[in-house]
């Protein structure tokens, strides 16, 4: 028997276009660029499009180390580095393939013109080439002639320029291009999410981008500044002698940031869906808002977050793909980061729920009793609050009993469901309606002479008005009134 071996090198045409589809958006592909010009030591690195033109195009310039002609020739392979070879500690790549799926996920045409130590080198795919002459044929030359943008690469660095973007601009072209502006917006957002460790540059080399000249602000999801965040203990994992850094925060609960800045840390799917594991490779963001089947995302754990910072050299243990999107955590590591995520709920309940448990607990005055039996818990109004009591006690008896079956119904339908709803959906937007200032000064009132017909002190009537709603929340015109009523008193001694 007669046994042979054949090389089947894959059709370039067919290949071509299958790369095309692995799944990247445009802000993925845009994110997979920029990190071939981190890894070349850019420090700025400047996002064009140009989406008015006839020929509507997208280029991404650093001014990077550039690269040499044989450098850029081998950038432009596809496959161009094995996935297990060791790559330098700050490299963002993965599989020797961004560059070329990122770009070919997005436009037809992708040209690389680069310069280093002052020699100019591009280099050009052109997919419909490729798949008229059914072989992988790269155009190379050292003319910036109808490269765009190419005047804007000033010393050495790198301009990588999108044309024939057939997935972002098709037959409808008005419409289509009113929505790549939007997704250019959008990509702008995943950037400065992304790279947040990188733009805002915390002890490390600072990169700044820019979108047509407006600047990308980093948006960092723990709040690290902000004095209301609480930063937990960080620990270290080893896994074969390479660490692991995790690091749990809590974020400060509404009440202590301001709107804007609430709004913008719940992102677009909002605080429940962004609560979890941040999972970081050489600082690069590369999967957010998952506890990793570990945990479900919860109304009460909302507001934590942990970071995980891993080396390239996990990789492969990560399961990180080649988009640099999705991961899975090795089975050593889940069972750490099990027992994190049990330590981790207790200050993120605290935090959102510490206001509520301080009412219920403390509170002199509570209107609503928190009951529980077994299992079930339900909410009562509580007939011994000064104020429905003393209302209770001018009735007979038959108006009282019908004024306590008027309580047992409002507090039967209590409508728990809803409220269920809207504070899982929007907590900070859920209050009490407003009390009108000549309403509110009526149940100051009372409430004061009821109290001090039970001989509390002002002060101890002040501490027991403080910590019970309708006042707390409206505490400085409850003050006022309370002065007022003092200063009577003192008039009338």
């Amino acid at each position: 028997m007669v046994r042979q071996e054949l090389e089947l090198a894959p059709r370039a045409s067919a290949l071509a276009e299958s790369l095309r589809d692995m799944g990247y958006s445009l802000r993925t592909a845009l994110a997979d660029v920029i990190d071939n010009s981190i890894t070349a030591g850019a420090r700025n690195i400047d996002l064009l499009a140009d989406t008015h033109d006839q020929i509507p195009a997208i280029g991404v310039l650093d001014d990077g180390c550039g690269m040499t002609r044989p450098e850029v020739l081998e950038a432009m392979r596809p496959g161009s580095r094995n996935p297990l070879e060791l790559r330098d500690a700050d490299d963002l790549g993965r599989f020797g393939l961004g560059l070329k799926t990122a770009s070919f996920s997005q436009c037809r045409r992708v040209t690389v013109y680069t310069r280093k130590e002052g020699v100019a080198t591009r280099a050009s795919w052109d997919l419909d080439t490729v798949a008229a002459r059914d072989k992988w044929v790269v155009e190379v030359g050292d003319s910036e002639a109808g490269i765009r943008w190419s005047e804007c690469l000033i010393g050495d660095g790198t301009l990588v320029v999108w044309e024939k973007l057939d997935r972002l601009i098709g037959s409808d072209e008005q419409t289509e291009r009113s929505d790549l502006v939007r997704q250019l917006d959008d990509a702008a957002s995943h950037l400065e999410f992304v790279f947040h460790r990188f733009i805002g540059g915390r002890g490390r080399r600072k990169v700044t981008m820019s979108l047509n000249g407006r600047e990308l602000r980093a948006f960092d999801p723990f709040n690290s500044n902000h004095p209301a965040t609480q930063h937990h203990a960080e620990e270290v994992i080893s896994l074969d002698g390479r660490e692991i850094r995790i690091w749990p925060v809590t974020l400060p609960h509404h009440d202590k940031v301001e709107k804007a800045e609430w709004e913008r840390l719940a992102g677009p799917e909002g605080y429940v869906s962004n609560q979890g594991f941040y999972l970081y490779r050489n600082r690069r963001l590369i999967l957010h808002g998952t506890w990793f089947r570990l945990a479900r995302q919860l109304e009460l754990t909302k507001l934590a977050r942990v970071g995980i910072d891993i080396p390239n050299t996990l990789d492969a243990e990560w399961k990180i793909d080649v988009k640099k999107a999705s991961a899975q955590p090795p089975a050593p590591v889940r069972q750490r980061l099990r027992r994190i995520i049990d330590r981790m709920g207790v200050p993120s309940r605290r935090t959102y729920t510490g206001r509520g448990t301080k009412l219920t607990s403390e509170s002199r005055l509570p209107v609503w009793e928190r009951k529980q039996d077994k299992n079930r818990i339900s909410y009562e109004i509580n007939g011994g609050h000064p104020l429905i009591a003393a209302f209770r006690e001018e009735m007979g008896d038959e108006r009282a009993n019908e004024f306590d079956r008027i309580l047992s119904v409002i507090a039967a339908a209590l409508p728990v469901e809803a409220l269920h709803v809207d504070v899982s959906a929007n907590p900070e937007a859920v209050g009490s309606p407003p009390i009108a200032l000549e309403e509110l000064g009526t149940i100051v009132s009372s409430m004061w002479g009821i109290l001090r017909a039970r001989e509390l002190s002002a002060r101890q009537i002040k501490d027991w008005m403080r910590s019970a709603e309708p006042f707390r929340s409206d505490w400085q015109r409850t003050l006022r009134f309370i002065e007022d009523l003092e200063q009577h008193m003192t008039d009338g001694a």
